[in-house]
């Protein structure tokens, strides 16, 4: 592991000290949208952002469990080299207690993540998906009700992604925004400066942040009219990096306006850009169409819709379906975040933030 800068290190050793044990993280939180969600919105019945049905899921879980893709997802993959049971959907524990099978919430962590939402409150409201905003009311609830132990806050990781939905809108042709695309990166930067300030009072001290991919890319700009098919969408992407530097802004400044918090950033955008650069170092024969979908790139028919094929080795894919990656995808990002270099993941990777003890 690279070592961080001298000034952070020192903070960093006020709080905690690293363990050459095994992980130190009993619990794992989660919040964002389609790349974390674990089924969220299967349990939300008025939810049309979906993926519920084959051939979801089909590469591992061997049936839909309401994850995007054929398999595991970056938070399955980095719970299980934590050592932690994958972490049930909130809406799931949820039901479960209010009708007794089970007593409590889960020891291990809850997944908040919903598909569809975004950073903004109203990004596909018609959906009918969960807002950021209302996932951390619902995280706030069960502190409130005394249904989470608040000293397992302190063992435990927190991972945030969100904001492609918010920039993948800002296309759309039906509603175009009224901000300039400058001042909408703003505005979602601030509601993430209002998560990071809510979720650290709620007892978040690791708190993992993870950078957009080339959200310009996905098969699914084949839908947005006059966009490029030959290569990636320059101008979603410009505001994808825009924001990009701004949540490393808002990790580095962690430290110093949440004592006693670390927080680090995973360069995510970079990191797939890297298999776009050189697929083949990876296992990629094609990183430009869905595995699963139909229509120009795989991009205009989601997959297990009316009309879809579905490539016969997802694993030699990117993007599994119009919007996200395969599992492969999955795991090979999960790698690198877990123990990759500064270059990666910054001022430490997972594996050393889930190795931090508090003193």
């Amino acid at each position: 592991m690279e070592s961080p800068p001298v000034p952070l290190l020192s903070l960093l050793i006020l709080a905690f000290s690293i363990s050459a044990s095994a992980t130190t993280i009993r619990a794992i939180f989660t919040f964002g949208d389609s790349i974390f969600d674990a089924g969220n919105n299967h349990f939300n019945k008025n939810c049309t952002a979906q993926a519920d049905f084959p051939p979801y899921g089909s590469s591992f879980f061997h049936r839909s469990t309401g994850r995007f893709t054929n398999g595991r997802t970056v938070v399955d993959f980095i719970s299980q080299f934590a050592g932690i049971e994958l972490q049930k959907p909130y809406l799931q524990a949820q039901i479960e207690v209010a009708n007794g099978s089970t007593k409590d919430y889960p020891s291990n962590g809850i997944n908040f993540a919903s598909a569809g939402s975004g950073v903004l409150h109203d990004t596909n409201e018609d959906l009918a998906v969960t807002p950021l905003q209302v996932q951390l009311q619902q995280f706030q609830t069960l502190i409130d009700q005394n249904q989470i132990d608040k000293q397992l806050l302190h063992n435990s990781l927190f991972l945030f992604e969100s904001g492609s939905n918010d920039i993948f809108n800002y296309f759309l042709p039906l509603d175009p925004p009224a901000l300039n695309p400058d001042a909408y990166v703003q505005a979602m930067l601030t509601q993430v400066g209002q998560f990071m300030d809510q979720i650290y009072k709620l007892g978040a001290h690791r708190i993992a942040v993870f950078s957009l991919g080339p959200v310009g890319c996905v098969p699914a700009r084949a839908l947005l009219p006059g966009t490029p098919v030959d290569r990636c969408f320059g101008k979603m992407d410009q505001m994808v990096k825009n924001y990009n530097q701004g949540l490393e802004t808002v990790v580095k400044s962690i430290p110093s306006k949440y004592p006693g918090a670390v927080g680090v950033y995973g360069a995510v955008y970079d990191i797939v850009q890297l298999f776009r650069a050189i697929p083949k170092r990876y296992g990629f024969l094609n990183v430009s169409n869905a595995c699963c979908g139909d229509g120009t790139l795989g991009g205009l028919v989601q997959c297990g819709k009316e009309g879809y094929t579905v490539c016969p080795n997802p694993d030699q894919f990117l993007f599994w379906d119009y919007f996200h990656p395969s599992e492969h995808t999955y795991h090979l990002i999960s790698k690198i975040l877990w123990s990759g270099s500064q270059s990666r993941i910054r001022p430490l990777n997972l594996k050393a933030l889930a190795n931090l003890t508090a003193v």
